[in-house]
């Protein structure tokens, strides 16, 4: 049952992501007459790390750890989802696998990597073996890339103490696990997906195939952990964690999955506030994206970290350019359709929000307050929107939900009564007329009205 009150448990980034925004703001509106565009990293009322990207059915997933708010060290219990069909706006699944999803696992719900094979997907993570305190490669499996996932085999796929499982499957459909730190292990897996089809073998640690380190007689090449490896045209990549520490990403590549490695470069230098990083690459309506961490949300740092993206072009040899962080991230991929219902936890950037898991499925938007608001960009408003309708629920006496633009305090172009409903999971749909959203452009949902929480959001939607 759900208390009737939301508890107190503002997010410490929920809490002052307001004031990136509008710093954010004040940095833009020298240079723009248009709303600001601070949308690195990806998420903002939770911390995020080790992203995982992976495109199914022509919608991006992105699957990533949760560093616990105020951690002192990689204190992670779950694992998260995320999706767009933008590049943009990101929805909020929640958490469909955690450390007690594997019995025999006692902790660290650390970096892995999701795959689809045959219609199902699996999801391999390192995690510790409770029985002998060691790191070991656990799998996840799932009928939806969304979850729940389940534990595939109750024990560990594999396990010698080493971390940051990555898999792809190759045109021939052999499917390749690798991972390690601080060696780099290559095993072949069988069509099953959950068994070895080869016994682990290390990847020989060459300074010609993986670049050299200074200083580190122990660790002489420049690779250290998070390897990363799929295949483009006929070139095979392992973008890579270097240099701990601080790391920065760089990338190997061979003519087969198992070498020789030629090492190519930077990928992206040192740099942010995390002394780890993780790469995740992906090419995705048109675009090649590389996925990394760092750790910019308030509080961040390198037990706080978060997930960011850039676009990328490839150079004329195949490899891949160095990248730097920003705060913009990419352009949208592509619009939004706004009269097709979406998601509340839909979001471009978020201020003072959360989510939670909603009575009626999914995920919800939720703890809003006055002036907590999420930005929705590039919708495809065409001719006109003339009606809005939302989803909403609420234990107090609710309140108002704003739609504005140019900004959350810009002009306003509906505002929708949210009533008390007796319940935060009681949920009714309510209606109001808008006008002036034409074109395409960003949104801003905010909520009004005064003190405390107000209301939920589960869904909305425009007519035309």
């Amino acid at each position: 049952m759900r208390a009737t009150t939301h508890p107190t448990r503002r997010t410490r980034s929920g809490l002052v992501a307001l004031v990136v925004l509008a710093l954010a703001v004040t940095a833009f509106s020298a240079v723009t007459a248009g709303p600001a565009r601070a949308d690195n990293p990806v998420v903002q009322h939770v911390y995020t790390a080790d992203p995982a990207p992976l495109v199914h059915s022509g919608r991006l997933y992105l699957y990533t750890g949760h560093d616990e708010d105020g951690s002192t060290y990689f204190t992670m219990k779950e694992w998260r989802v995320w999706s767009t069909t933008d590049m943009v706006n990101w929805t909020d699944h929640g958490s469909p696998m955690n450390v007690g999803t594997f019995a025999w696992a006692s902790k660290d719900a650390w970096a892995g990597q999701a795959v689809e094979r045959n219609g199902r997907f699996y999801w391999y993570v390192p995690v510790v073996n409770r029985a002998t305190g060691r790191m070991a490669i656990g799998v996840g499996v799932s009928d939806s890339p969304t979850g729940p996932f389940r534990d595939a085999i109750g024990r560990p796929l594999a396990e010698n103490g080493e971390i940051d499982p990555s898999v792809f499957i190759d045109d021939d459909g052999q499917a390749h696990l690798y991972w390690g730190n601080p060696n780099l292990w290559h095993a072949r897996l069988n069509p099953d997906m959950v068994s070895l089809a080869s016994a682990p073998a290390q990847i020989p640690l060459t300074t010609a195939g993986y670049g050299a380190r200074t200083g580190n007689a122990q660790r002489p090449t420049l690779y250290e952990e998070g390897p990363w490896v799929y295949k483009r045209g006929g070139l095979y990549y392992n973008v890579f964690a270097a240099q701990c520490c601080s790391e920065f990403l760089a990338h190997s590549t061979a003519p087969t999955p198992t070498g020789p490695w030629t090492y190519r470069g930077v990928v992206m230098p040192t740099q942010g506030s995390s002394f780890t990083n993780h790469a995740g690459v992906i090419d995705y309506k048109g675009g090649s994206y590389l996925f990394y961490h760092n750790g910019a949300l308030p509080g961040g740092g390198g037990y706080t970290r978060s997930v960011a993206v850039e676009r990328f072009t490839y150079n004329a040899d195949g490899t891949i350019p160095r990248t730097g962080m920003s705060t913009s991230g990419p352009p949208p991929a592509d619009t939004l359709n706004p009269y097709a219902r979406q998601e509340g936890e839909t979001i471009a950037w978020g201020s003072g929000v959360e989510t939670e898991v909603s009575g009626e499925g999914g995920m919800n938007l939720s703890h809003l307050e006055n002036g907590d608001h999420v930005k929705v960009r590039s919708l495809a408003f065409g001719a006109g929107a003339r009606t809005f309708t939302a989803r909403v629920a609420s234990a107090t006496s609710g309140g108002a939900l704003e739609l504005r633009t140019d900004g959350p305090t810009g002009p306003v172009a509906g505002r929708c009564t949210a009533p008390g409903t007796g319940g935060w999971q009681t949920w009714t749909t309510v209606s109001c007329s808008v006008s002036g959203l034409t074109g395409t452009r960003d949104l801003y949902l905010r909520a009004a009205g005064g003190s405390g929480y107000l209301f939920n959001v589960d869904w909305w939607r425009f007519t035309a």
